[in-house]
């Protein structure tokens, strides 16, 4: 079965083309897919019967299913979404003054392995198509009624370990025929898998590109973080260097602040000399607390302590707004709280990523 969803326009014209079709079929069955966000076949209305039959026969659309939701206080939503094989996924509804951000999942599980993470605990399973990682957002935005104009690749699994899915993905949620949700409304954050980050520079998108940081030397980072090992920070900091020359796009470090590991002022002026003269922007925000991880949370007056000294050792930083602190806020905690089981295929080690 070919999945429809899977296709950008270019893919979807040559497929349709194959079946005798005229380029303007694959601009119409595109925006039924990626702007009405039709979840059937059969509603796409001015497509002709004996089409619709042949598509019905030989293709399928990403739809996954609402499996949980939970709603914060503060209006964040989190889904917990089935995909067509019975894996789930978590996806984050947000809602802020200049619109509603949704954080999509790019893998079922990760192979990373840092210690913090809930979503890593179990492994990878597999990578989530263009088209599953697209319906994260469709769901989102047919579930609420309102548009989504923000997106962030900060859910479950590495985006740049399942690096030509979320490429197509990016394609398609940016088409005008699409949501056309721009490349500057778009953030993606990756552990630091160097050689992809300098594949991602080439492409010269205009997304902000974050980096889970998280320490300022090998020593903590790689307690933290395995990743480490493979790409140490003396070529993680010179690719990310590289990538704002190419790209001329500010980087965004992200540094979660683990109480007694990395929230001392020593490790603010490492932080500090790390990042100065990049023109970087550093985001401190507590670590979310999860079962079976070592580490808790730096209290609320230290983060503005640590934050302080950047600033005043020429670094900008900001303090993060943690949302959805009442719902399982731990990125993969939900997945892990929903007991049924669902399949599983090999998973992959952490370390350097799989060509």
């Amino acid at each position: 079965m070919v999945c429809l969803s899977d296709l950008t326009l270019p893919a979807l014209t040559e497929y349709l083309a194959g079946l005798g079709q005229p380029a303007f079929r694959a601009k119409q069955i595109f925006k039924w897919i990626h702007q009405k966000l039709v979840t059937d076949l059969d509603a796409m209305t001015d497509q002709p019967k004996a089409l619709l039959g042949q598509l019905r026969q030989d293709c399928t659309l990403a739809v996954p299913a609402i499996r949980r939701r939970q709603q914060s206080k503060d209006g964040t939503v989190k889904y917990l979404l089935e995909m067509a094989d019975g894996n789930c996924i978590e996806t984050v509804l947000m809602g802020y003054h200049y619109g509603n951000t949704v954080c999509v999942s790019t893998q079922v599980g990760c192979a990373m392995g840092c210690r913090f993470c809930a979503s890593t605990q179990a492994g990878r399973v597999r990578d989530l198509t263009p088209g599953e990682i697209a319906a994260e957002v469709y769901t989102a935005q047919r579930d609420t009624g309102e548009r989504v104009s923000h997106i962030v690749l900060m859910g479950i699994g590495e985006p740049l370990h399942n690096f030509d899915n979320v490429m197509d993905f990016l394609t398609l949620i940016s088409c005008p025929e699409g949501l056309n949700i721009g490349m500057r409304n778009i953030s993606l954050s990756t552990c630091g898998l160097v050689p992809k980050i300098d594949a991602l520079a080439a492409r010269k998108l205009q997304l902000t590109l974050c980096i889970s940081l998280h320490a300022p030397d090998n020593a903590v980072r790689s307690s933290m973080m395995p990743i480490n090992d493979a790409y140490p920070l003396e070529q993680l900091i010179p690719a990310c260097r590289r990538y704002q020359k190419t790209t001329g796009r500010r980087i965004s470090f992200e540094y979660s602040m683990v109480r007694g590991v990395n929230d001392s002022p020593a490790m603010a002026r490492k932080l500090a000399g790390l990042l100065r003269g990049m023109g970087a922007h550093g985001n401190l925000l507590p670590i979310n607390p999860v079962d079976g991880s070592p580490y808790s949370a730096t209290d609320e007056e230290n983060i503005r302590r640590f934050r302080q000294m950047l600033e005043d050792l020429g670094v900008n930083a900001t303090v993060r707004r943690r949302l959805g602190a009442d719902i399982s806020a731990a990125c993969g905690q939900l997945r892990r709280e929903d007991a049924a089981a669902r399949p599983r295929s090999p998973q992959s080690p952490p370390g350097k990523e799989r060509n």
